[in-house]
């Protein structure tokens, strides 16, 4: 079996510049590459009905968008190149859902670009490459 390749994406350089180097070892071990954007997703247990049912109508425009904006958009780019990949949007907390991913592919490798982030904000929230290389059971690659 081949092995799988995830990339998180996020619509930025960083992460533009991952998939490209995801592929790039891609086609050294012929390695197939799947590329996931999350949109962070957090449930509020307070809302009314009505409320709960616009945040998901919300939620699935937000889903196309993202995959249209973001995904599409890379698949095109890479599929061009001659290679062909797919990707995934999802809900959720990014980290976890990552994890997830490459979990369910049973995925040999994760490639994810460095966000360049305040230090401020860094040292708030933290960050999504830090903290996965923190909780990741598989080789994880910080394209800078």
């Amino acid at each position: 079996m081949s092995e799988i390749y995830v990339v998180g994406v996020d619509g930025s350089e960083g992460s533009v510049r991952a998939v490209q180097y995801a592929v790039d070892q891609a086609f050294k071990t012929n390695a197939a590459v799947k590329i996931i954007h999350v949109l962070e997703w957090s449930p509020y247990t307070f809302l009314t009905n009505e409320e709960l049912a616009e945040r998901h109508k919300r939620r699935k425009q937000e889903l196309e968008r993202a995959k249209t904006a973001i995904i599409d958009l890379v698949v095109k780019e890479i599929n061009e190149q001659g290679v062909s990949i797919v990707g995934e949007v999802r809900y959720g907390n990014i980290v976890e859902q990552l994890q997830q991913y490459c979990e369910e592919l049973d995925a040999s490798h994760m490639y994810i670009g460095r966000h360049g982030g305040g230090a401020i904000s860094t040292r708030i929230f933290g960050s999504v490459p830090g903290a996965l290389v923190q909780v990741s059971n598989i080789p994880i690659t910080v394209v800078p």
